[in-house]
């Protein structure tokens, strides 16, 4: 396997790993286990303050530079094209709403309990 499709499917693997993680958290929440839902968020946080500290850029990605010139979206995950260009507002809206939806839900449940 070439080095290129090794970091493809690295890349794709942690996306998918992140992209759970974000679906799961307001399921989680609503489901009344919070505390997994907080640990969820503070996996895609971490994800967050690595982006943040490469310039918004995966790492992945300067990594898959180094073995092709493709420049598309996509050239260094297995997503479609469209989901490659949007996918930091596509899942960076997810995660605010579902960040949203867990402090909702901890405020109740502290509120509940006094």
């Amino acid at each position: 396997m070439t080095p290129l499709r090794l970091i493809r499917l690295a890349h794709t693997a942690i996306w998918a790993f992140f992209g759970g993680c974000i679906l799961a958290i307001p399921a989680l929440a609503l489901a009344g286990h919070l505390r997994s839902a907080t640990v969820c968020a503070a996996f895609v946080a971490m994800e967050v303050l690595v982006l943040a500290f490469n310039a918004w850029r995966c790492p992945l990605t300067t990594a898959a530079s180094r073995y092709t010139r493709d420049r598309r979206d996509n050239f260094d995950i297995y997503l479609p094209e469209w989901l490659a260009r949007h996918n930091k507002l596509i899942f960076g809206a997810l995660y605010a709403a579902s960040l949203l939806i867990l402090l909702c839900k901890w405020r109740a449940a502290a509120s509940a309990a006094t």
